[in-house]
């Protein structure tokens, strides 16, 4: 995840091309690849975010700006993505300024790594971070949220629906409840509520 390591930019960009291929099921070759909803949102922030680091704010953000119109997904222009990060279905996904997502990860439709809000965040020195931080080979099952500067740590599965505020061990699975379902005219069962806590992390 560290600008220095990482690969030039084409190479880059070949590699979430390829990434696309092999993780997207629906997706039969590179070219088709081509049209993936979310892959021009994730090659504008990979030339944004270079552009920001350079002190081109406002054209960065503009990119950014064009990215989100284009494709629904938001991603600013100082987070930092890893390499192989493959966001599917892109709708709706927002990544905020001071996030950290790292190598491999995947990322469903609709997730937020955001903040806990401007009400705390004005009072954090200035550069300190206030968006999660991802590791290696998450997965961030659809409609997942995870707010502030919170670490998901390598290889955890955050599952759909999950929000998430605390730090999170690596190979963890965090998992929202599932519903529950009744026949008509059932009474409710408290108890078959409550242990209705465990949701399929493969449910996206």
């Amino acid at each position: 995840m560290q600008e220095q390591q990482a690969p030039g930019l084409w190479r880059t960009l070949r590699e979430d091309l390829g990434v696309v291929v092999a993780r997207d099921p629906s997706i039969r070759s590179r070219r088709e690849a081509l049209l993936h909803p979310a892959l021009p949102a994730l090659w504008t922030h990979r030339v944004a975010h270079r552009l920001h680091r350079r002190g081109r704010r406002l054209t960065a953000r503009l990119l950014a700006y064009l990215a989100r119109r284009a494709t629904g997904v938001e991603i600013h222009p100082g987070a930092e993505l890893g390499r192989r990060v493959f966001i599917d279905h892109g709708a709706a996904v927002v990544i905020g300024e001071t996030a950290q997502v790292g190598d491999d990860v995947t990322i469903y439709h609709q997730v937020t790594l955001g903040a806990v809000g401007w009400w705390s965040d004005v009072k954090r020195p200035a550069g300190e971070r206030r968006h999660p931080r991802v590791g290696d080979g998450v997965v961030l099952g659809t409609n997942a949220t995870v707010l502030g500067p919170v670490t998901i740590a390598d290889h955890a599965v955050i599952g759909a629906q999950a929000l998430v505020h605390k730090d999170v061990p690596a190979h963890a699975r965090v998992l929202a409840p599932t519903a529950v379902i009744r026949p008509v005219g059932d009474r409710p069962r408290l108890m078959e509520d409550l242990f209705a806590a465990t949701a399929s992390a493969g449910s996206w």
